[in-house]
């Protein structure tokens, strides 16, 4: 697995990047792991609907082929997007969805934050605020996009939507919780679970 570190970088161009990379892929392409955050955006997904935007402002709504409703990404967040051969790997789509969570939920306790799943509605929550999400792309027996943890981010954009289209679903974070680690630390304990998940060896590139 090799492991990129793209720091602050506009959605729509590295949604287009994985999609290129992706359909480029052949057999033997190693999978790769790709840490960032991203500018202030809205997502939608295939099943997003547009009454769950509220309120968008002046922050751009961009429709993306993952799954799942409307969510936000911004600075301070951490994105883990996985391009995964899953067919190579023997993973069907609810076992990823589960690596994805159980690796937030161990960076969490790392940071000594208690998180757990809830039935039926993908990502990882923490009093009942949702501090992680999951969102995929499975095409070709192949995978991207991935999950998105809240470090110390602006959680009013969240207001401004309908999150994963549950109105008043309340939203959370590493730092409301009273954790001040870096967004560079929570990354490289990402990344290490993710590996732990996938049981891949990283190579950093």
């Amino acid at each position: 697995m090799r492991v990129r570190h793209l720091g602050l970088v506009a959605y729509e161009p590295t949604w287009r990047a994985m999609q290129a990379f992706t359909r480029a892929r052949g057999p033997d392409t190693p999978d790769d792991l790709w840490l960032l955050e991203h500018p202030p955006v809205f997502t939608l997904g295939l099943a997003g609907r547009r009454e769950h935007v509220l309120a968008p402002g002046d922050i751009p709504v961009v429709e993306t082929d993952r799954g799942g409703q409307v969510t936000y990404h911004g600075p301070g967040q951490a994105v883990a997007y996985v391009l995964l051969d899953l067919r190579r790997n023997a993973l069907g789509v609810k076992a990823l969805v589960q690596r994805l969570e159980a690796a937030a939920i161990e960076v969490l306790a790392d940071c000594g934050v208690a998180a757990e799943r809830v039935a039926g509605r993908p990502g990882v929550y923490v009093e009942g605020g949702k501090i992680a999400a999951v969102g995929l792309r499975i095409t070709r027996g192949c995978c991207y996009h991935g999950l998105a943890l809240n470090v110390d981010l602006a959680l009013e954009p969240f207001s401004r939507i309908d999150p994963c289209g549950y109105p008043g679903l309340r939203s959370t974070s590493l730092a409301v919780l009273g954790v001040r680690d870096s967004i560079s630390a929570v990354q490289h304990r990402l990344a290490r679970a993710l590996e732990r998940q996938f049981a891949a060896t990283p190579v950093e590139a």
